[in-house]
């Protein structure tokens, strides 16, 4: 049985912290390096984030890059249960991708790790920190494929069903690794 979030010591959403737990999604790639054992590694350090308890994990998939050039990626979906407010939570995202060697020479560039926060309980944000819902995660098929393995039945807020969308992306390339 999962061990409860710890309390938040702030009673509103005060510094980063909210009252009660939100789920995020958080969508993971790697194209560079021990890939396999990045993404392991990146899902022990969101173990790790505070105020947070990671819920579930997807399997590792292995997808072509979309609208980018590079070798081949692999890709997964965690669920996390937060305390956190969304911006905090970026904060601690792109602390872990930085520990990892992340460097952002470009859009779309290869990259060592990538954390995407997908989607933040029902928030709609539209800043040039933060986009909620990730405004291209329905267009990808490496994002929804280990999203339909966590929650088969999930709506992406303004596009539908997951699973109608990841039917419409036959032409991407993913497929999931087998365990090991």
């Amino acid at each position: 049985m999962p061990k409860p979030l710890p309390e938040a010591a702030e009673p509103a959403t005060t510094q980063g912290r909210r009252r009660d737990p939100v789920r995020a999604w958080i969508g993971l790639g790697a194209n560079l390096g021990a890939r396999q054992v990045t993404l392991e590694r990146a899902i022990d350090a969101l173990r790790q984030v505070p105020l947070s308890r990671l819920v579930a994990r997807s399997r590792l998939w292995r997808s072509a890059p979309v609208q980018a050039h590079g070798p081949e990626f692999l890709n997964a979906v965690t669920l996390l249960e937060t305390r956190l407010d969304s911006i905090a939570l970026l904060e601690h995202l792109q602390a872990i991708e930085a520990r990892f060697g992340r460097e952002r020479p470009y859009p779309n560039a290869p990259r060592t790790l990538d954390l995407d926060l997908l989607m933040f309980g029902n928030e709609h944000r539209d800043t040039p920190m933060l986009q909620l819902p990730h405004p291209r995660m329905h267009l990808r098929a490496f994002v929804l494929a280990p999203l339909l393995e966590l929650a088969p039945d999930l709506e992406i807020p303004s596009h539908g069903r997951a699973r109608d969308l990841l039917d419409a992306l036959q032409h991407q390339t993913c497929s999931a690794l087998r365990p090991s």
